[in-house]
């Protein structure tokens, strides 16, 4: 029998959370919330994501406040004809109720000095309170993987649980320049620190085996696995042990010239009752039937015995491999570490109207070591291990139009360099995973419904370009359809509030893949969906203009 378990997780919730490409997260303002298109801002949000555009605030002192609690649902679907229910649904509830963006900026002149600190990437938890699909279906195997080996057994159980999360904090900086009235440009540079954490285990796996060769508690009730495979391997390392003895014990008979004397006679040439009675348990182990059995003779038995000791020697080496691997298993690790993204951005207003932005994302470089707590790496972490968590470099394009006073139109574009990315982890192995960059298309609306009030609203699409060998239970990019809504009030000459609520519908998704049960595969498909909410809460303070 195969291994039984591997306990995988890898890349679990660490892309974005919400609004963004495949690992960065572009929601990163109250103001962006409700309005869903903020790459032409001129407002302190621009910090991120306009920073040229701050020249247009004039001079003084600014800071903006912001909070957003976003919830995600994630869910997947397995149809493993062996999994307990099938197809099998499985839930990730994902949380993060604090996803800060805090922004300032200071004008003087043509100058803009201003920095930022939000989480550019990840920023939640994911729970799963029965696991995933890929941690059962080893466990899953082991019932028609027993009963292949004619040892009935026809349900398993076990404790799954898994949580992991991923925080990738940026902490930006920019200096922007007034060129005239009409054109601004600014330069800065991202700190991204990044932290991933995964806690779980895999506990109390059991299963019913019929099968009281192995033991008298074998009966059909249900024992811990480890405990079974503990007792075969004990049973099956006695059959080789007495198989080979009773090989060298029946040659001096062989020898003699008695071979041909049937076992069922054997203590007229010397065996005792008790020896035959063994060497005939000892063959009908080694698969024989008792009709057999009673026409063996002892040159026939020796030939048995020594091909089945080999038999039985191996049997046992499974069992104890089965038993390790169906013992309690824990996780307890992290990745952390840290990587820069340069940042150019341009702002152009050929009039109080119209305003045109452009920013550009170098790739950020990260490399993240691994740290495994308590020894609790569950096989796949490594202490001091190292993976590649590249983030892609970033085109972003904006426009607001001011038809009316009171109405303000805005679109933006995002465009993600996916295709530049090692998203597999590992530098050594080239795993295609995309067919075409990610995209973003938003518009939004805001109007003003009196000097203090302004309500808005807003749409985004966003398009991924992964293909299936991206996609699994742990990691997954589907496209969506995201709608937001709030209002503004300015609360006086001083401070702003800003509110806002959206929610993301995703394009679910699905994969056909080759599961292994021994040797023979199995097509398995799963299917990915997901949901997402988020209330948004920001303040913007206005100081010394």
């Amino acid at each position: 029998m195969r291994k039984l378990f591997i306990f995988a997780a890898a890349m679990l919730i660490t892309g974005s959370l919400f609004a963004g490409g495949l690992v960065t997260n572009t929601n990163q303002s109250a103001m962006y919330t409700r309005l869903q298109s903020r790459n032409a801002s001129t407002g302190i949000d621009a910090v991120y994501y306009n920073p040229a555009g701050l020249t247009k605030l004039g001079d003084g002192f600014f800071v903006s406040i912001n909070n957003q609690t976003i919830g995600q649902t994630k869910t997947i679907l397995n149809n493993y004809f062996y999994l307990d229910g099938t197809p099998k649904k499985y839930t990730g509830k994902v949380s993060a109720p604090i996803f800060p963006g805090i922004y300032i900026a200071f004008n003087t002149g043509k100058l803009s000095f201003s920095a930022g600190v939000n989480p550019i990437g990840g920023g939640g938890g994911a729970k799963y309170d029965k696991g995933l699909p890929s941690f059962e279906m080893g466990i899953a195997d082991i019932v028609p993987g027993l009963a292949s080996q004619g040892i009935p057994t026809t349900q398993y159980a076990a404790d799954i649980f898994f949580k992991g999360s991923s925080v990738y904090m940026g902490y930006q900086a920019n200096i922007g320049y007034k060129v005239n009235e009409m054109f601004s440009v600014a330069a800065g540079v991202r700190a991204v620190s990044a932290a991933n954490t995964y806690n779980g285990y895999l506990k109390n796996i059991k299963i019913n085996p019929a099968y009281p060769a192995f033991g008298a508690g074998f009966t059909g009730g249900m024992v811990f696995a480890s405990d079974f495979f503990t007792a075969g391997a004990t049973t099956l390392t006695g059959l080789a042990s007495g198989a080979t003895a009773f090989v060298a014990g029946l040659q001096p008979i062989i020898t003699g010239g008695k071979g041909a004397t049937l076992l069922a006679n054997g203590t007229t040439v010397g065996l005792t009752a008790t020896q035959v009675g063994q060497i005939q348990q000892l063959l009908g182990a080694a698969g024989l039937t008792p009709a057999q059995i009673g026409a063996t003779s002892i040159a026939v038995a020796q030939g048995t015995l020594s091909a089945a000791a080999p038999v039985f020697a191996s049997k046992a080496v499974t069992m104890t491999a089965n038993a390790a691997g169906t013992q309690d298993i824990a996780v307890d690790a992290e990745r952390s570490g840290m990587g820069y993204t340069p940042i150019i951005s341009a702002n152009f207003s050929p009039s109080d109207k119209l305003n045109i932005a452009v920013k550009y994302e170098f790739q950020t470089k990260l490399e993240l070591t691994t740290k495994v707590n308590n020894n609790n790496g569950g096989g796949i972490f490594v202490d001091g291990s190292k993976i590649i968590a590249d983030m892609p470099a970033m085109l972003a394009a904006g426009i607001e139009y001011k038809p009316l006073d009171k109405l303000m139109v805005t679109a933006s574009m995002n465009y993600y360099f996916d295709k530049n990315v090692d998203y597999d982890g590992s530098k050594a192995i080239s795993i295609k995973m995309i067919d075409k960059n990610f995209t973003e298309y938003a518009l939004g609306l805001e109007y003003s419904l009196s000097m203090k009030l302004r309500a808005s609203a807003g749409w985004l699409g966003t398009y991924t370009g992964v293909n299936s060998n991206y996609q699994n239970d742990q990691t997954y990019s589907l496209s969506s359809n995201s709608f937001g809504a709030g209002f503004g009030y300015r609360i006086n000459g001083m401070i702003d509030l800003n509110i806002g609520g959206q929610y993301t519908m995703y394009k679910e998704n699905s994969k056909e893949y080759s599961h292994l049960l021994g040797t023979f595969p199995f097509t398995v498909k799963e299917t990915y969906n997901k949901n997402t909410w988020v209330v948004g809460v920001g303040l913007d303070f206005t100081f010394g203009k």
